[in-house]
This record gives structure tokens, C-alpha cells and sequence, in this order.
């Protein structure tokens, strides 16, 4: 059987037997997704990436939606990833899901002129400690805070995310050499705003902003991820701050079809990316359904026509 186009998630979510609110969720988001595929005619299914049985020639475009399990299995997403990707063309494409499913684009982003958080990377392997990077963070990147965010630069859902204060940077150094062991790391300053204000998630697709959602992290915490208790708010963006989203998907090698573009305001006031998504991201369609038939007519047009 020959298909227009397989919509990927994980093996959490192809049949579970438990239905929590956030498995709903992700069954609904990817429902809305196929239908408004199916609306435009297409023939849709939904596998797993790591589905066995299913060979990917069978399909000619495969759509990324809800496969957050590859960051707990990098390796094997990666060999999957290089296997099917000559089998079957991606949605996004492949050069631009490889060049966004590693957090080095802010150096490309940076280089554009977008507005991103003070960085430093810390690259697998490294022989350095913790205390040292946040010394060149200071000296050679203009750190102006005692309060640093540090986290791997491939990731989802805050793994390995950690807030390091000065006064506990020797807590955090046996951890910090055990990850660097393994990974590529990144140390950015701890951004006020996020936690005081929220952080935006604006939804671009085919280059026309959707809609947007306001993402608060519970009080005591810094994450705003729905894992760790944050909540998620419907919002309407000011004219800028879409003039800004849409300033960082022009700003990508390619225009992709969909990207979710998430910014606050930075400890000097102004706007800046916290993360461009153009990979897997959640889109709330949930909250906005006809923004599903906005990605679906992109998709149609783009590869159907």
C-alpha cells in the first residue's frame, strides 16, 4: 500500500492502554493533524518512527509530530533518521531537521542577527570544569549574572536541565564532567523574565503566523515545560512580536513548512529566541483546529501540486 504521507510519532503513543490528559492530548493534536491531511485528499496513515514492520519506501513524505522519545534514544533515532531519510522524504526537510534538532543553530541564528540568549557551548569531551567555563563565560562572552541555566544541546522536555547559582557551582561540578563525558553542553545566563513573565510559543506555518500560546512555569520553578507543572495560556502577540517569530524562520537556511518560534524578554528588556522548533514540536492545534489545515494546504501545495 503506497501513501501520501505517514505522520510520525512515538510507540507511547500509537495504541496506549493508559489515556492521562497529556496522552489525550497528543492523540488529539495527531487526529487533527491526519484528518486535515485527509481533507486535502491525501492518503494518511500514523506509525511510530521505530515501527518494524512498516518499510518507508511505501511513503512519500513523512511528517514529524510527536516522536519525543529520540533525545532517550539518540543513537538509535540517528541510525533510523539516516535509513529512512533514503527512503522517503521528510517533512520538514532533512538538512533543515538535522541542522535544527542541534542547538549549535543559535550560532548560525546569532550570525543572522537574531536575538539569542549570551551562550557558551561546551563540546563533548571537553577538559574543562564547570567553574572554568563560567569564568569564560564572563570574560570572553559577557555573563553579567550569578545565575546560569545549563543544559545538552540536543534535548527535549528540560533533560539535564539544571540552574546553577554561584555559591553552587562546586554541587554541580561531578555532574557537569559525567555530561560533557557524553554530550555537547550549553551554559546560558538564567533569564529572569521567563520565570517573572512567561515565555511565548508562536506558531508559524508556511510563513503565516496562527496562533500563540503563553507558557508560565509553577510558582517556585523555572521550567515552563507542562512535565514539571507549567501551564499554558491561550495569548494574542503584539504586531512586533510576530514581526520578531517571523524574522527567525527567514532566518533559517530554508523556509520551513511548519516552526514553532519561542521567545521572552531577556534580562536587558528586549525580545529573544528561547528555542526555534522546526523538528518535532508541539503546536497547541488543540486550541486553534483550523491552524491544522493551514500546515495541511501548506503541505498540499508545496509537494502535491
Amino acid at each position: 500500500m503506497e501513501f501520501d504521507v505517514v505522520v510520525l510519532t512515538d510507540h507511547r503513543y500509537v495504541d496506549p492502554n493508559e489515556k492521562t490528559p497529556y496522552i489525550q492530548n497528543v492523540l488529539q493534536e495527531d487526529q487533527l493533524v491526519l484528518e486535515a491531511l485527509q481533507n486535502q485528499g491525501l492518503h494518511v496513515v500514523r506509525k511510530s518512527w521505530d515501527d518494524p514492520d512498516f518499510d518507508w519506501s511505501t511513503t512519500k513524505y513523512a511528517l514529524f509530530r510527536t516522536t519525543w522519545d529520540y533525545f532517550d534514544r539518540y543513537a538509535e533515532f540517528s541510525e533510523w533518521l539516516e535509513k529512512a531519510s533514503k527512503q522517503t522524504q521528510f517533512i520538514n526537510s532533512k538538512e533543515l531537521i538535522y541542522w535544527n534538532i542541534d542547538k549549535h543553530y543559535f550560532q548560525d541564528l546569532s550570525n543572522a542577527g537574531v536575538n539569542v540568549p549570551k551562550t557558551v557551548f561546551v563540546e563533548k569531551g571537553s577538559e574543562t570544569t564547570l567553574e572554568g567555563t563560567i569564568q569564560r563565560a564572563k570574560s570572553d562572552y559577557g555573563f553579567a549574572t550569578d545565575t546560569y541555566i545549563l543544559k545538552p544541546c540536543v534535548s527535549g522536555a528540560a533533560r539535564h536541565t539544571y540552574k546553577i547559582k554561584n555559591d553552587t557551582v562546586s554541587e554541580h561540578e561531578a555532574v557537569f564532567q559525567d555530561l560533557i563525558k557524553e554530550e555537547a553542553m550549553m551554559l546560558q545566563e538564567f533569564q529572569h523574565h521567563i520565570v517573572s513573565e512567561g515565555e511565548i510559543s508562536m506558531m508559524v506555518f508556511d510563513v503565516q503566523f496562527t496562533h500563540a500560546v503563553l507558557k508560565i512555569a509553577k510558582a517556585g520553578d523555572f521550567r515552563v515545560q507542562d512535565d514539571f507543572g507549567g501551564t499554558v495560556h491561550n495569548y494574542s502577540p503584539s504586531a512586533s512580536q510576530i514581526a520578531f517569530a517571523k524574522s527567525v524562520v527567514y532566518a533559517a537556511p530554508e523556509l520551513p513548512v511548519y516552526a514553532r518560534v519561542d521567545i521572552f524578554k531577556d534580562n536587558d528588556g528586549n525580545w529573544a529566541l528561547a528555542e526555534l522548533e522546526i523538528f518535532e514540536p508541539e503546536l497547541w492545534f488543540r486550541l486553534n483546529p483550523t491552524a491544522a489545515h493551514t500546515v495541511a494546504e501548506a503541505i498540499k501545495n508545496k509537494f502535491f501540486s
